[in-house]
């Protein structure tokens, strides 16, 4: 009951509290470049959930089994070379990262483009550009950092909950923006704020707003505990 407890107030505090793009402020450029529409926004959303869900997975198993220190894989590979002591490949981290991100993005955009033209046309260069949405590089080395402080280790529940939880705000987030955004194009906006300077505007407010869910975890966790 506890673990239930803790991936329930992990997945609200990752989707609303400490929402990555009105918090931690990653993921901006397909947050501002997709949010013109709300089909559109949602297909993004999902598409970055997929694949944060997949880095997630796989960040979590290659840190966990190779990268992190005294990972099992290479240690046994070194001792059975005769090394002594342990291994820390985690500089390495970045680099498998990018490689495990680019993958999952090339997947989705194959699919994508297979099973729904429409919206891959859509898209346009942001579906390729998922590759460099930090959002997903930021999920995978929160990952990586509960993998290396022995008090605070994550198990593959945890990473996957963080993951999806962390896709599923991005979309929560940018549905919100394309909705105000369809709603400022009926609005008279002043000329020096059409464009990105209103959506900046917007995006602030959200921010702002979003700040009111601050402890909100921290009640929840003490009336669970009762």
């Amino acid at each position: 009951m506890q673990t239930l407890i803790d991936l329930l107030l992990l997945a609200l505090t990752t989707g609303l509290c400490n929402n990555f793009v009105l918090h931690y402020f990653v993921g901006i450029c397909p947050f501002l470049g997709v949010s013109r529409r709300i089909d559109l926004a949602f297909g993004m959303g999902m598409a970055v959930t997929f694949v944060m869900a997949v880095a997630g997975l796989l960040s979590w198993s290659l840190t966990y089994f190779v990268l992190r220190p005294g990972a099992p894989l290479p240690d046994a590979i070194w001792h059975l070379a005769g090394g002594e002591g342990s291994l820390d490949l985690s500089i390495l981290s970045y680099l498998v990262y990018i490689f495990v991100i680019a993958s999952s993005v090339q997947f989705v955009e194959m699919y994508v483009r297979k099973f729904n033209p429409a919206l891959y046309k859509s898209f346009g260069v942001f579906l390729p550009l998922i590759t460099t949405n930090c959002a997903i590089l930021f999920a995978c080395l929160e990952i990586l950092k509960h993998l290396q402080t022995p008090d605070a280790l994550w198990g593959l529940h945890e990473a996957l909950v963080y993951a999806v939880s962390g896709g599923l705000g991005f979309t929560f987030a940018i549905m919100i923006m394309a909705g105000l955004r369809e709603e400022l194009d009926l609005c008279d906006v002043p000329r020096p704020l059409k464009g990105p300077g209103i959506a900046l505007c917007v995006a602030g407010i959200m921010a702002m707003a979003f700040m009111g869910f601050t402890g909100v975890d921290q009640s929840l966790s003490a009336l669970l505990s009762h």
